[in-house]
């Protein structure tokens, strides 16, 4: 039987070698768990002070604060927050919150109402407050933040500015004004003078009669608009049907319509949806700018008023909108007129007031919108008056936060 063979000799080099190798690793994993670790202190540390200054930035902001989870809760807010809207805030549901915030006539724009009470945590608010409202999401979509800053004092200080700016072009236009009112007083004189004469036919004094009724409503309606301009920013808002306004409005100058042998088509494509605004104030800047298509159109011609919604690009106001459009076939308006018919009392009929379509500009625009005209001498005249679409359902107050919707931009 042949000898068993020797066991192969250890390589005691290799085995020193790869000891070598192993305690070099672990001190280089050590070195790299040192550096690790005092950048991570130094990440704490840089965290904790980026914190701290987001929280005096915050404390320090004019502008009330309030940061909601995707869950719809309210995990953080700050001091402004809670001034304008209450202390109880963290961890409440920001939909109950919203419910506070009403829509006005401008997008972006909400009311904060008159709270329960300040035993249900909420900030009394002794009048409604005009807040100027955004919302961002953050990066990783877990939560989004909201602005919503005071604007009240600027607004009643641009609603007090305007007001002014229109009775220095009234003041500017007195000696004009009494001329206006002058002549259709004398006129209505003189015809109710002539109604005195014994002698008159009954036709003739009808006539006559008639003629002086007609320069006292000029009077009404130039002494109407001189209010209405006087005024200028609409009050008493409220919801209200856009069809239902309009088929009033078109019912109400029917007459009109059909004394001047001018057919009438209304033509409006919105079904249900509502506007937020005065109803009143808006129905007449319309009726000014139907009235004068009407009247300078041509006996046999169409008067055509359709009411469409718009995209943001086309709007001309950067949102959505709806735009009321009143098309005429009247003669026409150089285009060099078409910046000055907006002025006050400027004027191309002999029986105009030059108040109508500077008091439909001013509606217009204190409810966030225009009016603009296109015209060709000879063509007709288009005048689009566009109000923006959060002032529908789409602004009937802040969605929830579980609502991918952004609050109104």
């Amino acid at each position: 039987m042949p000898p068993a063979a020797a066991p192969a000799a250890v390589d005691a080099p290799a085995a020193r070698l790869d000891a070598s190798q192993l305690a070099e690793a672990f001190a280089l994993f050590s070195r790299a768990s040192e550096e690790l670790s005092t950048a991570y202190a130094a990440l704490q540390l840089q965290v904790g002070q980026l914190t701290e200054r987001l929280t005096v930035l915050m404390g320090a902001l004019p502008a009330a604060v309030v940061v909601v989870n995707r869950a719809g809760t309210i995990v953080q807010v700050n001091r402004a927050a809670e001034a304008l809207i209450g202390k109880a805030l963290a961890g409440a549901r920001w939909q109950q919150v919203a419910q506070r915030l009403q829509p006005t006539e401008t997008p972006g724009e909400l009311m904060l109402t008159r709270s329960p009470g300040a035993d249900a945590g909420h900030a009394v608010v002794d009048e409604p407050r005009r807040l100027a409202v955004s919302e961002s999401a953050l990066e990783s979509g877990e939560e989004r933040i909201i602005l919503l800053h005071d604007i009240t004092d600027t607004h009643r200080m641009r609603l007090t500015a305007e007001r002014n700016e229109r009775l220095a072009a009234m003041g500017e236009m007195v000696a004009g004004l009494a001329h206006q009112l002058r002549t259709p007083l004398a006129a209505a004189l003189l015809y109710t003078g002539t109604l005195r004469q014994l002698d008159l036919e009954p036709a003739q004094r009808s006539k006559v009669a008639e003629r002086a009724l007609e320069r006292l409503r000029y009077l009404e309606r130039l002494i109407r608009d001189m209010l209405l301009f006087a005024r200028g920013d609409s009050v008493g808002r409220q919801r209200f049907a856009v069809c239902e306004l309009a088929a009033e409005l078109a019912h109400t100058l029917e007459p009109l319509a059909r004394a001047r042998q001018v057919a009438f088509e209304l033509d409006c494509q919105l079904g249900d949806s509502e506007l937020m605004g005065d109803r009143k104030a808006l129905g007449g800047a319309l009726t000014n700018l139907l009235e004068n298509a009407i009247q300078v159109s041509a006996p046999g011609s169409v008067v055509s008023w359709q009411i469409e919604p718009a995209a943001a690009g086309d709007s001309g106001l950067g949102v959505a909108a709806v735009r009321f459009v009143v098309r005429d076939r009247g003669a026409g308006i150089a285009a060099e007129l078409h910046e000055r018919l907006f002025e006050p009392f400027f004027t191309t009929r002999a029986d105009g007031t030059g108040l109508g379509l500077a008091i439909a500009r001013g509606v217009a625009r204190a409810h966030g919108g225009d009016i603009t005209l296109r015209s060709t001498p000879g063509q007709g005249a288009t005048f689009t008056l566009s109000l923006p679409l959060a002032l529908d359902d789409a602004q009937a107050g802040p969605p929830d936060a579980t609502d991918s919707t952004p609050l109104p931009p």
